[in-house]
């Protein structure tokens, strides 16, 4: 008899139970963003640009790369909450498999405390272990208490892929850190 591990399952729409106190009829989901998300995306992470927590990235990469991140939004709302998750081959040369690194995370102002991070964080999770990842890997400039919540800690930027650690800026000196699947 042959058996094999079940996967979990891919991403669906996932209700974010904790912001329905309050909230308006429809429940916030994740999902997948949209090339046609990509204006909300850039307007979602200006503030955070504008305050240095992240960095500037051309409008062009949001619709580009739009299935790199996940989104949570009320139905036919605003987007509430976005995180970017580049997935990063294995690298057999330097002993690691495969990785994925985790950019743009930001909440809009207004839902900041009410679960939007925490909704994202678990969908971001349960994504990468979907994709089979072996570790996540992030770089902030802010007080990565909901990095530290969900497992991570601070990492060598040697331990994390090559082409992500080339392309950090040392001037912003932001704190490495990584979590294993």
């Amino acid at each position: 008899m042959i058996t094999a591990t079940p996967r979990p399952a891919p991403l669906r729409e996932l209700p974010a139970h904790e912001l329905t106190a309050g909230a308006p009829a429809s429940v916030p989901v994740v999902r997948r963003a949209r090339e046609a998300d990509a204006a909300e995306l850039v307007a979602l992470s200006q503030p955070f640009v504008r305050s240095g927590a992240l960095r500037e990235r051309p409008a062009s990469l949001y619709s580009d790369q739009a299935a790199d991140f996940l989104v949570m939004a009320v139905p036919g709302g605003p987007l509430e909450g976005c995180v970017g998750l580049r997935v990063h081959p294995a690298d057999p040369a330097e002993g690691r498999g495969p990785a994925g690194v985790l950019y743009n995370f930001c909440v809009a102002e207004h839902r900041q405390g009410r679960g939007v991070g925490a909704g994202l964080m678990r969908a971001v999770l349960a994504v990468a272990r979907a994709e089979s990842l072996g570790a996540l890997f992030t770089a902030t400039t802010g007080g990565a208490g909901l990095f530290l919540r969900y497992g991570f800690a601070p990492a060598a930027v040697r331990t994390a892929p090559r082409a992500w650690a080339d392309s950090l800026d040392p001037r912003r000196n932001a704190q490495i850190l990584a979590r294993s699947l």
